[in-house]
């Protein structure tokens, strides 16, 4: 997998991007889901896939392409001028559960009594290894080894006895723990899902005639759609040219109950992107503010580590008034092929993708800013590049709490045994990673970055919003 938001490896894996577009005059809508697809690629750059229907045709009417890789990879023109349908939905994938193998690619196609289902799923559920025994007990058989064939499946069972689609899908909801934003597309109507908690986003856009579902705002951008609103934390939407936008909120929580996934307004989501009202840009640029009033230290400039700790050094910079400088230049072009799974490639690829600029930092003291620091594994590469290129000092300066705890409901952080922070004092992390100083957004701040939207601090404080497994269900964070 290639890893284009953020270049060093010493990361968690971004999210799934979702897409889904209904266009009520029957125009093709292939092209638009390829290139909102495009914009949400920095979510997942395993696989990837589009499927389509006609609403005028059969109900059994569908095609599908998916494949290993990038967008421009797997899709060329002919393929998409192949996909005819007004209605579809897309999927760029990074695995949480499940292996990266082109069966697990989404979206996925369930061709039942009641026609097409098609569906596509970001997050993870907690509960997956029992629904889907339970389901093979009942004679399902799975095609696939990710928990969102769990949720087409019961999706469809559940339509078989219920008045609509979306009666379905709500009643799938009630039975699924985790986190998910879904988009489903059935013969004549298009649905999205959040969970209760809101861990994962997404978005309604409207384009001319036609309305789209998003994970990310930047999306709806970049087909020259615009925002109608966020789907609500727990809130069923269902799209249909008879009824335009229908809303379910019976699965709604209080407010104080929600826990979006701080990571999407650290990490995650695009710059660009709004995600429930607040801009992720505008977080970032606080949590750098917040790391200048809270860990300040004498230096001559900031400087933030491509791409992700750019605007938090901005931020940084603006209030200490220090000047905020590039530091780095990474190279954009190391393909897919080059990272390899395994430690031994995390600690040796760093001077491939990065590289520091002696002219910048020589003799200076340098406050470096990233989003987090996981197993410190290329933290200390990254200092020493710094220190080789001149640097008198370097300060590092991290735009999240440290990481104490795993994640379950989709962000890949690992066991607490590999861990940098586990059973270590930030004094003794400075000295693993070499820098002459370290310090950490304090945990306090994350609800002001948030604009006070409940959030999950799960890997912070090991507090989850809701209780998780006994068992380790977390795929293949652990490689």
């Amino acid at each position: 997998m290639i890893f284009e938001n953020n270049l060093i490896e010493d990361k968690f894996g971004e999210e799934c991007g979702v897409f889904g577009m209904y266009d009520f005059d029957g125009t093709d809508v292939a092209g638009s889901i390829y290139y909102g697809l495009f914009a949400l690629q920095h979510r997942g750059q395993e696989s990837c896939g589009i499927a389509v229907s006609d609403t005028e045709g059969p109900k059994n009417n569908f095609k599908c392409y998916k494949d290993m890789g990038l967008l421009n990879e797997a899709f060329s023109p002919d393929l998409i001028n192949g996909l005819k349908g007004n209605i579809g939905v897309g999927h760029v994938r990074y695995s949480t559960a499940g292996s990266s193998v082109r069966e697990n690619a989404q979206p996925l196609v369930i061709n039942y009594v009641k026609g097409i289902l098609g569906l596509a799923h970001n997050g993870n559920l907690i509960n997956a290894n029992e629904l889907r025994e339970e389901l093979a007990y009942t004679g399902a058989i799975f095609q696939t080894t990710i928990d969102s064939e769990v949720v087409a499946y019961l999706i469809a069972r559940e339509r078989l006895y219920s008045t609509s689609v979306e009666q379905a899908v709500k009643l799938t909801m009630r039975k699924i723990k985790g986190a998910y934003s879904l988009v489903v597309m059935s013969p004549r109507k298009l649905i999205g899902a959040r969970d209760p908690y809101g861990f994962r986003p997404l978005c309604i856009g409207k384009r001319d005639n036609a309305y789209i579902l998003a994970s990310e705002t930047c999306a709806l951008d970049t087909i020259g759609a615009e925002y109608v609103r966020d789907v609500l934390p727990g809130e069923v939407v269902t799209i249909s040219p008879e009824k335009g936008i229908e809303s379910d909120t019976s699965m709604c929580l209080e407010p104080e109950k929600q826990a979006r996934c701080i990571f999407e307004y650290i990490y995650f989501a695009r710059p660009d992107s709004y995600i429930d009202g607040m801009s992720v840009y505008q977080s970032r640029m606080l949590a750098g503010k917040y790391l200048a009033i809270d860990s300040p230290v004498e230096a001559d400039m900031v400087v933030g580590v491509p791409e992700s700790g750019n605007v938090a050094a901005m931020g940084y910079a603006s209030e200490s008034g220090l000047p905020y400088a590039q530091a780095f230049v990474k190279n954009g072009y190391v393909g897919r092929t080059f990272i390899k799974p395994g430690q031994k490639s995390r600690e040796s690829s760093v001077r491939v993708k990065l590289n520091a600029l002696k002219e910048v930092v020589k003799d200076k003291r340098i406050i470096m800013i990233d989003d987090s620091i996981v197993r410190g594994t290329t933290s200390d590469r990254i200092v020493r590049m710094l220190r080789e290129a001149g640097a008198k000092e370097v300060h590092m300066r991290v735009s999240s709490p440290p990481f104490l705890y795993p994640c379950y409901f989709g962000t890949d952080v690992p066991a607490r045994e590999q861990l940098i922070a586990y059973n270590r004092s930030i004094e003794e992390i400075r000295q693993v990673i070499g820098a002459d100083s370290l310090g950490y957004l304090k945990e306090e701040r994350l609800h002001q970055i948030a604009n006070e939207l409940g959030i999950c601090k799960g890997c912070f404080t090991g507090q989850y919003p809701l209780e998780p497994p006994k068992d380790d269900i977390r795929g293949e964070f652990d490689k």
